[in-house]
């Protein structure tokens, strides 16, 4: 849940926020932060409001607003507006930091699961952002899969924005060169002219995925239903350290309900979840087993 990170923003200095283009107050950054929860689960911390401002200053030049209390009043109470922005405000509030095979060590795990598997797999990335996750596991699928079917892979996200440049599936070779060099060779076709310096993936690994937009926090995942779950495995890394403790046993909770016993579930190295649900249980580093 792409290549920024909020923490990584510096601070605005105190003489900055005197030249700011809004006034931006904090019942309007509390307003924010109510909105966001609701609506996308994030729990945005007090030291957000810089971050905030930045992104969300955007939307209001859109729009031609006048203040951050306009463009708020709108998101709640104008349903017209809403239904058109209440994305684009999930967007700009949703944080995307993501590379080829991140956090590596969750790939062997997963190649020697899949490996055992008695059918063709079915693997659900959760927070797909751009896309370099979700074709990691797709590389992944097809390795462990030899001669047999690989699986099919669901790849969603709640940022429209970073889907669309999944769906591309369009990547510096600078960024890609992560994969290794056979992988390249594999699973990427080289651009030329134009293009040179880019890499795409290959069709007949794309058709592996299919990318949709879903809200872990809406009471119905439909796209989870026609994929046909239960599923295999799940990678949700990274993602619920935006929830608060009650948000993350909810859509663990969720999420274990829609893994077959022993299927996998897949965490970021910052999140440890071993108090959160009875049903599952930690297998390696950041790792859970549907029991």
């Amino acid at each position: 849940m792409g290549a920024r990170d909020p923490h990584l923003e510096p601070a605005v200095p105190a003489a900055a926020l005197d030249a700011r283009e809004y006034a931006f107050d904090e019942r309007d950054f509390a307003r924010v932060r109510d909105l966001i929860y609701r609506r996308a689960g994030i729990s945005l911390n007090q030291n957000k409001q810089n971050m905030v401002y930045s992104r969300l200053s955007r939307r209001l030049r859109a729009h031609g607003m006048i203040g951050f209390a306009d463009y708020l009043d709108r998101l709640e109470s104008d349903a017209g507006f809403a239904a058109v922005e209440n994305q684009e405000f999930i967007n700009a509030l949703t944080t995307n930091l993501t590379s080829f095979f991140r956090e590596a060590h969750h790939f062997p795990v997963l190649e020697e699961f899949l490996r055992a598997a008695r059918q063709p797999p079915k693997v659900w990335c959760a927070a797909a952002s751009t896309g370099e996750e979700p074709w990691c596991i797709a590389m992944t699928m097809v390795e462990a899969a030899g001669a047999r079917p690989p699986g099919s892979l669901l790849a969603t996200d709640i940022d429209t924005s970073v889907l669309r440049t999944a769906g591309l599936a369009s990547y510096k070779l600078e960024a890609a060169q992560a994969c290794g060099e056979a992988r390249l060779r594999r699973f990427f076709l080289r651009g030329r002219g134009a293009n040179e310096g880019l890499v795409r993936v290959r069709p007949e690994l794309a058709r592996l995925a299919r990318f949709g937009q879903l809200n872990l926090l809406d009471a119905d995942w439909p796209l989870l239903r026609g994929f046909g779950a239960p599923v295999d495995a799940v990678f949700c890394r990274n993602v619920m350290i935006y929830f608060d403790r009650k948000t993350q046993k909810e859509i663990l909770g969720r999420i274990a309900d829609v893994l077959r016993p022993g299927g996998l579930l897949f965490v970021g190295h910052s999140e440890n979840f071993t108090d959160c649900h009875q049903a599952l249980a930690l297998r390696g580093k950041t790792v859970y087993e549907r029991t």
